[in-house]
C-alpha cells in the first residue's frame, strides 16, 4: 500500500533535486527524508534517483513524480469532499486577489462570509495576475479575483461585475495648460474623451505590466502621442492622491471610487479632479472569480462566490 508521507517527501526531494533544501523544507532530518525514500524504493523496486551531484531522478523517478504530485492532490481532494458531505460549515479556503482590488472588494464579501461561516478558515494570498495564476494551477489557492481573460489555462470563471477603467483630470492641469478655457475643455472631454486634446499634459501612470497601464500605453498608441510622464509608480492610490494634488492626469478603476463597483453615475468633480469615461472596449472590463477546472470546488468556497455576487 502507498504511503501517502513518503510520496510526500519524495516529491520534495524530487522538486528540490537536494537533501538539504528538502529536508529543510520539510522540516525533517536528513536521514529521516532519506529514510522515507528508500522506503518508496523498497516498495516499488526501482532506484528513484541517481545518487550524483547535484542530484537527479531516473526515469522511474520522474515518472513517480508525476503520479505522486496527481495522487497528492486527488487525495487532498477526496478528503476535502468527505469533510463537505459531513460538514461544510468547518474548513478553509484561500482567496488569491490584488493588493489594491482586495482592499476595495473584501470589506463588501468577508464581513457577511465571516456572520454566516464563523469556523471557515480564510487565507489571503495577495499579488499580480501572473503570480495569482501560478498559484491557483499549482493548488496553492482555491479561487482568485481578476480581471477577464485570466492568464492560467483550465479556469473554470463565474463573472463578479464590469470594471470601467476612467481619464482623471485635475483642475489644476486644466488651469496651467488651458487658461480662460476651462469650461470648454471640459465640454469637449465630456462629449468625446479624446487624449489628443491633452497632448501637452503632464501624465502620473501605473508601472508597466500593470492592466491599466497597458490600457493607458495602447490609448496613447492609438492616439499617435507620446505623453509626458512625470512619475511612474506601483501604487495606483499614489497616482491618485498625487493628481488630486494637481501633479498630472491620470487613469483610474472606477469601481475603486465607489468601494463596491456598483457606483453607476460619474460625480462631475470631485476635489478638483474631474472624471470622464473612455470610449468602451478596452477601458471596459469583466471581473470574475476563477477556479481550476479540474479540482473540487468545495462548497464554502461556492457560498463564498455566491456570496460576493450578493453583495459586490
Amino acid at each position: 500500500m502507498i504511503n501517502f508521507l513518503n510520496l510526500e517527501y519524495f516529491l520534495a526531494a524530487a522538486e528540490e533535486l537536494n537533501i538539504t533544501r528538502a529536508a529543510k523544507r520539510l522540516y525533517i532530518s536528513q536521514q529521516s527524508l532519506s529514510n522515507h525514500i528508500s522506503n518508496l524504493e523498497k516498495e516499488f523496486d526501482v532506484q528513484l534517483f541517481n545518487r550524483t551531484t547535484p542530484l537527479t531522478l531516473t526515469y522511474a523517478g520522474r515518472a513517480l513524480k508525476l503520479r505522486a504530485k496527481q495522487l497528492l492532490e486527488l487525495k487532498d481532494e477526496t478528503y476535502r469532499q468527505l469533510a463537505d458531505i459531513k460538514d461544510f460549515t468547518t474548513g478553509q479556503i484561500s482567496i488569491g486577489v490584488s493588493h489594491t482590488r482586495g482592499r476595495f472588494l473584501l470589506p463588501a464579501i468577508l464581513p457577511v462570509y465571516r456572520e454566516k461561516f464563523p469556523n471557515i478558515e480564510l487565507h489571503l494570498v495577495e499579488g499580480n495576475s501572473s503570480e495569482l495564476s501560478t498559484s491557483l494551477i499549482r493548488g496553492d489557492i482555491d479561487l482568485i479575483i481578476d480581471l477577464l481573460p485570466f492568464k492560467a489555462e483550465n479556469v473554470e470563471t463565474v463573472t463578479i461585475c464590469e470594471e470601467e477603467i476612467l481619464l482623471i483630470v485635475p483642475d489644476q492641469i486644466l488651469d496651467s495648460f488651458f487658461p480662460g478655457r476651462q469650461e470648454e475643455i471640459k465640454s469637449q472631454l465630456e462629449e468625446n474623451v479624446d487624449v489628443r486634446l491633452l497632448k501637452d499634459c503632464p501624465y502620473l501612470l501605473i508601472n508597466k505590466g500593470n492592466r491599466v497601464r497597458t490600457i493607458a500605453d495602447e490609448i496613447f498608441e492609438d492616439a499617435q502621442i507620446t505623453p509626458s510622464i512625470v512619475l511612474e509608480t506601483e501604487n495606483i492610490e499614489t497616482v491618485l492622491a498625487l493628481a488630486g494634488k494637481g501633479m498630472g492626469i491620470t487613469f483610474y478603476p472606477k469601481m475603486f471610487m465607489s468601494g463596491t463597483g456598483l457606483m453607476t453615475d460619474l460625480p462631475k468633480n470631485k476635489k478638483g479632479l474631474n472624471f470622464y469615461s473612455l470610449p468602451k472596449g478596452r477601458t471596459h472590463g469583466i471581473l470574475a472569480f476563477g477556479y481550476h477546472k479540474g479540482r473540487y470546488l468545495s462548497q464554502a468556497t461556492e457560498e463564498f462566490i455566491r456570496i460576493a455576487r450578493e453583495n459586490i
